[in-house]
């Protein structure tokens, strides 16, 4: 049926050849992933504890150093507040562990919004222009590393793209057109959405600057927020070196990016939760030397121990520091805050009151 869909796709000029398509090759990623977790279960007993292990520590410090980081941003955007490392730290993680379930960056908002509750009279513009300092670094070292990806040839090259079982990768492949006509839709919508706001609300900008003030101090940014994000990345870097060895396979620093850049590749529009299907495609076209039952027990391994060991570090932190169990309700509260914050907002206000923090508990100290 994929491949009907395929043919479908190439020969025909119709809309429903187009339609097709997604719908079987979508299918056919799925498929593919679920294979591949079947692999994983099958080598279950193959698997190295120790590193392991070690690859789930390695994950848990880096998601804490890019907290650090996004403490030390607050801490600039809000020099007379004490802001706790402890709460801001559950918050991030709790965030992440939600993002694992709920698509569309729900956990984002959600840490947004718990970090916010512990900075009185802060805005959520401002707060989440501070979340978003952190993409400066993310973007110049996710290029850097497809980058060497590309220029190493660890990725199969493009005339092969269209042929990989999985839909992300296949069908932006086959159609470059509708690749670039999406992107550039994204950056109008993108763009309006700015321009709307700027118009709208006056005090929005200003709010948003107060986020992003450690922008303007070149040197405490290196100190204090690129250089603990890079501590995070080489977490993360140890933490795909030690799985890599936990089923089996052999680390190396090329594998390790390469494993890097076929995360971001799936993730760029993904169409599956993480870029479920597409990951597996990429890894056993291009990781060699180790068979395909072993890159795929790798995989699907990897990603289903990601997400659930932030799964399992969010709703602790939940538990634990929020001392509570409804994360649903955190995520409708984000919303209703954000609703609040946003009618004062066009309405001339000035920053948030204290009110808006009422019944959240101070935050502890670092």
């Amino acid at each position: 049926m994929a491949d009907a869909g395929r043919c479908l796709s190439v020969s025909g000029t119709g809309v429903a050849g187009l339609a097709v398509t997604p719908v079987a090759d979508l299918s056919s990623s799925l498929e593919h992933f679920f294979d591949a977790a079947t692999e994983f279960f099958r080598h279950l007993s193959e698997v190295r504890w120790d590193r392991f292990g070690l690859a789930l520590l390695c994950l848990l410090c880096m998601q804490l150093s890019r907290a650090w980081a996004w403490r030390n941003v607050l801490r600039a955007a809000y020099p007379g507040k004490k802001i706790g490392f402890t709460r801001l730290a559950a918050a991030y993680l709790a965030g992440a562990g939600i993002n694992a379930i709920i698509p569309a960056h729900a956990g984002d908002a959600t840490k947004v919004f718990l970090v916010k509750r512990q900075i009185p009279g802060s805005s959520y513009p401002a707060v989440t222009s501070s979340f978003l300092v952190q993409t400066v670094f993310d973007t110049s070292v996710g290029i850097l590393v497809l980058l060497y990806a590309i220029t190493q040839g660890l990725l199969p090259p493009l005339p092969e793209l269209p042929h990989l079982p999985a839909f992300e990768v296949s069908f932006w492949a086959d159609h470059p057109k509708t690749l670039a006509i999406t992107v550039g839709v994204l950056i109008l919508v993108l763009v309006g959405l700015v321009l709307w706001l700027g118009r709208r609300v006056r005090r929005f900008w200003q709010r948003v600057r107060q986020g992003l003030v450690i922008l303007t101090r070149p040197g405490d940014y290196l100190r204090q927020v690129f250089a603990w994000q890079g501590v995070g990345w080489l977490f993360r870097f140890g933490a795909f070196w030690f799985f890599l060895e936990a089923f089996g396979l052999q680390g190396s620093i090329g594998d390790v990016m390469l494993v890097m850049s076929v995360q971001a590749i799936a993730n760029i529009v993904p169409f599956t939760p993480g870029g479920a299907g597409a990951q597996q495609a990429l890894l056993v076209a291009t990781l060699g030397g180790p068979g395909r039952a072993a890159v795929l027990s790798f995989s699907v391994g990897t990603q289903i121990a990601m997400a659930a060991w932030s799964v399992v570090l969010g709703f602790a932190a939940i538990l634990l520091v929020f001392r509570t169990t409804d994360w649903r309700g955190l995520i409708r509260q984000a919303q209703e805050d954000a609703d609040r914050d946003g009618d004062g907002s066009e309405g001339g206000g000035g920053a948030s009151s204290g009110a808006d923090c009422e019944g959240a508990t101070s935050p502890s100290s670092a």
